[in-house]
């Protein structure tokens, strides 16, 4: 059993389930169980909590036609509701049980979610931003809006009629393709974003930010966002901000590697390398974030070009692996820092006692979970096993 909490990797464990809450946790001998025909035997298997993708986009496909993106991002709702369905139904297929989605320029998403309230039984838990909100003129269209004119940042979201669970905000450009560690202005002054920050702490919601390079983040910081998103080339002052805040990093590594893989034939050689480098360099940071003491929550930007819905979370754990995290850290990630940054530690994040018995199932070894989480042996909710079509509407 992996608990989700970062500590070692238990063994011969038997979970007492009373009333869909765990009543109790203990190891034992394999042969020791007691009652036995009311025991569900899962030794072949590894247990660990439900998963948290904490920064998906829903109303996009991995599709890397650029075409067929353009179409995405100008579809009305009814000719993505049914895509929106299916890519939820992929995260919940490898345990994924909650996902935040960052923005789209419509608002469709916050739409799904009010339109689906009550429907799926509570898994997965789906939070929505609404429409995110960048510069006029700046970076950010595509998922978002900006200010009003003659209208500051704080003021636009106030009079938003369409309210999120959170708040998305857009404090830089995207990454360069063609010059390596290229940065880009911040697109919100210090006031504007504290005041946003105030404004979403009186309705009880955090903010989230897109944020590259080292001043757009240190902004984010200085304005008390609650996370940063993506954070390429934020750099070691930044990095030991975060640890001390313990604001959260997402740090979205995976997108980033798929687009140094996944560049188009016709796209100008230097764009392959540059996106490798810059990927490389963001596991130098993730890194150095595990050294220094960074709350790390695990976001894949599933939508992205290459960005699988579900399956990327996987890839995403693998790379925090590789930047030295174990793999019950990683879990954590995945798992326990999602659910507090999306305020759900009630309902998941870790198995322990007096939690509700909320854990996935995973044939074969703890070794073997970056290729069993694709094809889970089941998805246990209140101490029952959910269907595998348990999304299906």
């Amino acid at each position: 059993m992996i608990d989700g909490s970062g500590g070692k990797i238990q063994n011969n464990i038997l979970l007492t389930i009373v009333n869909g809450t765990i009543a109790e946790i203990e190891s034992i001998d394999n042969t020791a169980a007691p009652y036995p025909a009311l025991v569900k035997d899962l030794s072949t298997c590894t247990l660990l909590p439900p998963l948290v993708d904490t920064h998906v986009h829903l109303s996009l496909s991995s599709s890397v036609d650029n075409d067929f993106r353009k179409k995405q991002l100008s579809a009305d709702y009814r000719h993505i509701e049914s895509q929106v369905t299916q890519n939820i139904h992929y995260h919940f297929t490898h345990g994924i049980l909650a996902v935040r989605d960052a923005g789209d320029r419509k608002g469709h998403i916050l739409r799904y979610r009010n339109k689906h309230s009550g429907r799926t039984h509570g898994a997965p838990i789906l939070q929505a931003a609404g429409k995110g909100w960048h510069k006029k003129g700046r970076y950010g269209s595509m998922f978002g809006t900006h200010p009003g004119e003659n209208q500051t940042l704080a003021e636009s979201v106030a009079r938003e009629t369409d309210q999120g669970d959170f708040i998305k905000v857009m404090n830089s450009g995207p990454n360069s393709l063609t010059e390596f560690g290229k940065e880009t202005l911040p697109q919100f002054d210090l006031d504007e974003l504290q005041n946003t920050v105030l404004l979403a702490e009186r309705r009880g919601k955090k903010v989230m930010v897109h944020a590259n390079g080292k001043l757009p983040v240190r902004i984010a910081l200085e304005a008390g966002c609650h996370s940063i998103e993506h954070g390429f080339f934020v750099g070691r002052d930044n990095l030991q901000r975060l640890a001390d805040t313990r604001t959260v990093w997402v740090p979205t590594a995976y997108a980033r590697k798929t687009c140094s893989e996944k560049i188009n034939k016709e796209d100008i050689r230097v764009e392959k390398g540059i996106a490798e480098k810059t990927y490389l360099h963001q596991l130098e940071q993730i890194a150095l974030a595990r050294e220094l003491g960074v709350v790390i929550a695990l976001g894949t930007d599933a939508g992205s070009r290459g960005v699988h819905h579900g399956e990327s979370i996987v890839e995403e754990m693998k790379l925090l692996i590789k930047a030295g995290y174990s793999l019950p850290e990683a879990i954590r990630c995945a798992s326990a820092t999602g659910a507090q940054l999306l305020g759900l530690e009630r309902e998941m994040g870790i198995i322990a006692v007096r939690r509700p018995a909320n854990f996935l199932v995973a044939r074969g070894t703890p070794a073997e979970l970056s290729r069993k989480l694709s094809h889970l042996h089941a998805i246990y909710l209140r101490g029952a096993p959910a269907n595998n079509d348990f999304y299906n509407m």
